[in-house]
């Protein structure tokens, strides 16, 4: 018999890919805070009659849009490197323009630094808006007349602009110090709640548990990055993603009702809930929070084992693990990173053969399709393409507004701004609504220029990156994809055997049993979201999918088991209501 592989070529979507979603919870964030942090240097700008020297601030106050997901104590590092990286990224392109106005040499250089900030925004897992904010900047100064006497100068306007920036995105913390963790927690327990109603089973009932446990995860790393020292706040919303946790083991007996009260009561600005000890049931009917407690600065009011405990031993031990370093992080981004690199590049080269005047909006395009698969960046493109298409119309719209004065082109530019965060939440095609006058307006800081130009010059510019961008992008293909899954396949089997095995002694202590019940909970997210990314190429040899899934129901039947072991599930009647819909655990 053979033993090839099969190979299968994916269909690619078009109208899935315009399909709108809910807005985010905290679209508005992003939103204001941009305004913010863009206004107050451009205002003074226009009263210096300095405008041309927006564009230098704006690259710093861009910074505003990034973290708002992180809790303070992270936020403020993160910030902190999104403005370095800003900096240097803006820096190397000043001083590339000021050296040198080849433009082949001025396309290379900002499609290396493409690859290199996608790189490291997916390395670091910094978040919407990732690199694309960072090489529109870069790129978009590559291009813009330079001296190097100038350079510090501009460096310096950024600079000032960033460290504004991070006053605007650090501002919410004394009103709402642990706003980021309660909607964390919030979500956990939604998803939570969501897969309790699909626990009869089948594929929605997978796809709900699959994306319960990378919520579940998701609050668990964000309460574990507030900080080393855990408040009596901290320590309220650790327990609630503890009874989502339970909620996931076993779901038959979870009451999604009264895990959706516990979501809005943290989301909101009240008092976070207290849900007493895991171990025993809260002694209330069903649907109901009887055995809720509020948090508050009073002594501890909930009893048993755990309530004795201040600290969940498990959030302990992964504050001792030390994080995975950089470099380890690195090696699996090189396919995209060539093909960042190779599309931008060819991208530029081919505006430029076009006679265009800013190749780098055909660089830029490119640099933004690049996602975890193929499939993935064909739907960006997509969606690049149509909202381009879209804003441009827009952009001829409000031109004549713009051209008023200056002061009116700050406010448009404020306005699209606001608009473009609002609404990419709901998909990148209608951000990008926003985004693409935007982008047009920038360029006029400087002085008005001819609306039909730009609009022709941006048409073709987008045309010419998505379509050589995606080009790029199926030339150089992921070969290890496949491999990754086989990589995520073991490490799910090496900490299922462990956490069986833990969960079967007698001996074993608490700490150890949370440590592995989390360490399988980790590894189970890490395959799904491994094995989604792989499954999105578009010719590769088919995947293990069988096994993956074989692979995350004895995973979840061991986690359900560890639960059971750990004595958290609320009831003794959930064990056999569990047993009887997940089966046996190993």
């Amino acid at each position: 018999m053979s033993s090839a592989t099969p190979t299968r070529v994916r269909r690619l979507p078009v109208l899935g890919a315009l399909r709108l979603g809910r807005p985010s919870d905290v679209w508005f964030k992003p939103a204001l805070s941009v305004v913010a942090a863009v206004a107050p240097p451009s205002l003074l700008l226009v009263v210096l009659g300095r405008l041309d020297l927006a564009a230098y601030t704006m690259a710093g106050s861009l910074c505003a849009l990034y973290a708002h997901n992180r809790p303070y104590a992270a936020r403020a590092k993160v910030l902190a490197w999104v403005v370095l990286g800003m900096l240097g990224g803006l820096a190397v392109a000043l001083l590339a323009a000021s050296l040198t106005r080849n433009a082949v040499v001025l396309v290379t250089v900002g499609a290396l630094l493409a690859a290199v900030q996608k790189v490291m925004c997916d390395a670091t897992r910094v978040g919407p808006p990732a690199h694309v904010i960072l090489t529109f900047v870069s790129s978009a100064a590559l291009f813009v007349p330079q001296t190097l006497g100038q350079v510090p100068g501009h460096l310096a306007l950024a600079a000032a602009a960033g460290a504004w920036a991070w006053l605007v995105g650090m501002a919410p913390a004394p009103l709402r110090p642990h706003g980021p963790e309660r909607r964390a927690t919030a979500q956990a327990l939604d998803a939570a709640a969501a897969y309790a109603e699909t626990a009869r089973g089948g594929e929605e009932g997978a796809g709900a548990r699959s994306a319960a446990y990378a919520a579940v995860h998701a609050a668990w790393q964000t309460l574990l990055a507030a900080g080393d020292r855990p408040s009596t706040a901290r320590r309220a919303l650790e327990r609630l993603v503890v009874r989502a946790e339970v909620a996931l083991a076993a779901a038959a007996d979870a009451d999604p009702a009264r895990l959706r009260a516990w979501a809005r009561a943290v989301r909101g600005t009240g008092r976070i809930p207290r849900t007493g000890d895991p171990r025993r049931d809260d002694g209330g009917p069903r649907g109901t929070d009887s055995g809720a407690r509020l948090d508050g600065d009073g002594p501890r009011q909930d009893g048993g084992p755990l309530g004795e405990r201040d600290e969940l031993v498990g959030v302990a031990a992964e504050r001792a693990v030390a994080p995975r370093p950089l470099w380890s992080r690195l090696g699996p981004l090189a396919p995209v990173a060539v093909r960042s690199a190779l599309g931008c590049a060819l991208a530029g080269y081919v505006s430029l053969a076009l006679g265009a005047d800013r190749p780098y909006w055909a660089l830029v395009t490119a640099a933004s399709l690049y996602q975890a698969n193929i499939t993935l960046t064909w739907s960006r493109a997509v969606q690049r393409v149509v909202g381009n298409l879209v804003g441009v119309l827009l952009f001829a719209a409000v031109t004549p507004v713009a051209q008023l004065g200056p002061l009116a082109l700050v406010l448009c530019i404020l306005a699209c701004n606001f608009g473009a965060e609002a609404l990419i939440g709901r998909n990148y095609w209608l951000g990008s609504v926003c985004v693409t006058p935007l982008a047009l307006l920038v360029t006029e800081l400087p002085g008005y220029q001819p609306t039909g130009e730009l609009v022709t010059d941006r048409v073709v510019d987008t045309l010419v990156g998505a379509l050589v961008g995606f080009v790029a992008a199926v030339a150089v293909t992921d070969r290890r994809a496949g491999r990754r899954v086989e990589r995520a396949l073991t490490a799910v089997d090496h900490a299922r055997e462990r956490a069986a095995r833990l969960a079967a002694d007698p001996a074993a202590t608490p700490a150890a049993l949370e440590a592995a019940r989390r360490a399988l909970a980790a590894a189970v997210v890490d395959l799904r979201a491994t094995a989604d990314a792989a499954a999105g190429e578009w010719w590769q040899r088919a995947l293990p999918q069988e096994r993956v899934v074989l692979a995350e129901q004895a995973a979840h039947r061991t986690l359900a088991a560890t639960v059971r072991r750990q004595g958290l599930l609320p009831g003794p009647g959930t064990t056999s209501t569990y047993t009887h819909t997940e089966g046996a655990s190993p």
